[in-house]
């Protein structure tokens, strides 16, 4: 058993038996009420599935497992003379709840070097499809081609015990990271680049070598994507690809299905796919302006030309947070000390401050402030990554990151079927009128 996979089993193994023993001890009592607003809205802010790897806070924003992104900058593991951190780093304190040193830094991210060959299969269904074909759609079926090699589902169907679930998930899940960075560089350089490949360079670090596959050179990009890649990997368990995953793989769905699922959440214009529209509308206003320059007066009046055709300006608001978003703030800080000139980062900097004021002052807007989507586009045009419709491809190997070290801990704790209880119109009625 490898060093990570046998500290992920102590660690497992004991939570386990507190929460059994939680569950027959204290399980009838309450600890949050449901009100009718939550149940037509989409059941927001209920609190009813158990995440270990992650946690939002409306004020303070994203902790992974108690720790902000400015801390995690500071604390994970860099590349030598690096200022960014490096996500393996990350994934290991989600799985196992402890910042890991440089050298076990290094065994993760040799370990997913070896794991790392894509399957014959998996480039022949790519290639069978039009280039014409979104990435995130080709990057689902990409993801789902690969679960012939799923280990779990193997082992299942000849018979494997419960208390093994979880070793088959952690060998799925290492595989499937590993694979993921060559997938989407794949589909890249398919989709925009002529099928011109890039073979990995092994010598390289898991974002580093993403980086290099995609074919966008030069160590500041290999530093975003380090960055980009840390920033986008959790985000709680109630998000939609987040809750995906776990929903799907509560019925013992392997991690590829899972996964599989999880991505064509992402890949929702309300999700995810909200990268890709901010970069758009921000062209479409340069284009209808006249310059890549505009004053703060000239996005004002975009910005409430925009409001007043009735929709929304992308990249602003957020379902639970309150306050900028830390991980927009984090883009900011790496334009700040990477990016010397560059407009669309300007708009985007511009856009903050003329946005907030005027969405606060429409008074019902929650939340006015940018959210992480705001920003990463500018920074990824600025690098020559303009294909805004592989963006969302982007964050989708990033959040494997917390979704599959959530995921072992689900089967390691034996987590059952999710199996929430719907009402209907009628019966919410009888609660309003016997109220």
């Amino acid at each position: 058993m490898d060093v990570l996979k046998q500290k992920f089993y102590d660690k497992s193994s004991a939570l386990r038996t507190e929460i059994r023993a939680m569950s027959k001890e204290s399980g009838s009592q309450v600890v949050d009420q449901v009100n009718i607003g939550q149940i037509i809205g989409g059941m927001r802010g209920i609190k009813s599935i158990l995440w270990e790897t992650s946690e939002l806070d409306a004020t303070v924003g994203i902790r992974f497992r108690g720790y902000s992104i400015p801390e995690l900058k500071e604390l994970l593991p860099k590349k030598k003379d690096g200022r960014e951190p490096l996500p393996e780093g990350l994934f290991w304190l989600m799985l196992v709840d402890e910042i890991p040193t440089a050298e076990e830094t290094a065994w993760l991210s040799d370990e997913w070097e070896k794991r790392a060959e894509l399957p014959k299969s998996t480039y022949d269904v790519l290639n069978a499809m039009s280039g014409d074909t979104h990435p995130m759609t080709q990057f689902i079926i990409g993801i789902n081609s690969m679960q012939e090699d799923s280990i779990f589902a193997k082992r299942y169907s000849e018979g494997m015990n419960k208390s093994e679930y979880w070793d088959a998930t952690y060998e799925d899940a290492m595989n499937l990271i590993a694979r993921l960075p060559a997938l989407a560089a794949y589909i890249y350089r398919r989709v925009y680049h002529n099928g011109n490949h890039i073979k990995a360079d092994k010598s390289l670090d898991w974002a580093g070598n993403f980086a290099h596959m995609l074919g966008i050179e030069g160590e500041d990009f290999k530093s975003l994507m380090r960055l980009y890649l840390t920033i986008h990997a959790d985000h709680e368990g109630g998000n939609a690809s987040a809750h995906t995953a776990h929903l799907v793989n509560s019925t013992l769905a392997d991690v590829y299905l899972s996964f599989g699922a999880a991505m064509s959440s992402l890949a929702g214009p309300l999700h995810g796919l909200a990268n890709q529209e901010v970069i758009k509308w921000i062209f479409e206003m340069t284009e209808s302006i006249g310059t890549t320059k505009p004053t703060e007066e000239q996005i004002a009046a975009y910005v409430n030309d925009t409001l007043a055709d009735g929709k929304v300006i992308p990249g602003y608001g957020h379902a639970v947070l309150r306050e900028p978003d830390p991980r927009f703030t984090a883009q900011r800080v790496f334009a700040q000390e990477y990016i010397q000139d560059s407009d669309y980062v300007e708009i985007v900097w511009k856009l903050f401050n003329v946005v907030p004021d005027i969405l606060g002052a429409l008074g019902k807007v929650k939340n006015p402030w940018p959210n992480v989507d705001a920003h990463s586009g500018a920074i990824l045009v600025h690098y020559g990554l303009k294909e805004y419709t592989f963006y969302t491809v982007l964050f989708g190997v990033s959040r494997a990151l917390g979704v599959m070290a959530a995921t072992c801990w689900s089967r390691a704790l034996g987590l059952p079927l999710e199996r929430p209880k719907s009402v209907n119109s009628k019966w919410l009625k009888s609660q309003i009128n016997n109220g």
